[in-house]
């Protein structure tokens, strides 16, 4: 149902889905706090936003594999990010700062998506 559902759906559907995958990876890094050797993950998602924004002109899409997308070709699975390790040790006062800070986006995302399906449930009411 495209007309009744527009792109933003699907964009705060995506983001709930990435706000979710993101806390999963934050409270494994809390969890392998005392882990010998454990480095810090992180989802790459925001990072590579901000480097496509500010290289947009340098950034040009190759198909190196079959697998992989063409140029212009929008996949529809929320799960294109990925999970890069840092050099540094798991430091519990940064990882807390994560998690709450993801805490609160996965909150916006909801109320916002709460929104979206309450004005059309007014707007369906409306035409009753």
């Amino acid at each position: 149902m495209p007309p009744l559902f527009n792109k933003t759906f699907d964009v705060l559907s995506n983001m709930l889905t990435y706000r979710s995958k993101r806390h999963q990876v934050i409270l494994s890094n809390v969890t392998n706090l005392d882990t010998p050797g454990f480095k810090a993950a992180d989802l790459t998602f925001r990072k590579d936003l901000r480097d496509a924004m500010v290289n947009k002109d340098k950034v040009q899409m190759i198909k190196t594999q079959d697998r992989h997308m063409a140029p212009g070709e929008k996949s529809n699975d929320p799960g294109n990010y990925e999970i890069r390790e840092s050099e540094e040790a798991v430091k519990l006062d940064s990882e807390m700062a994560n998690l709450a800070e993801n805490h609160l986006m996965y909150n916006m995302t909801v109320e916002m998506l709460a929104r979206k399906f309450r004005t059309l449930q007014t707007a369906l009411k409306e035409t009753r």
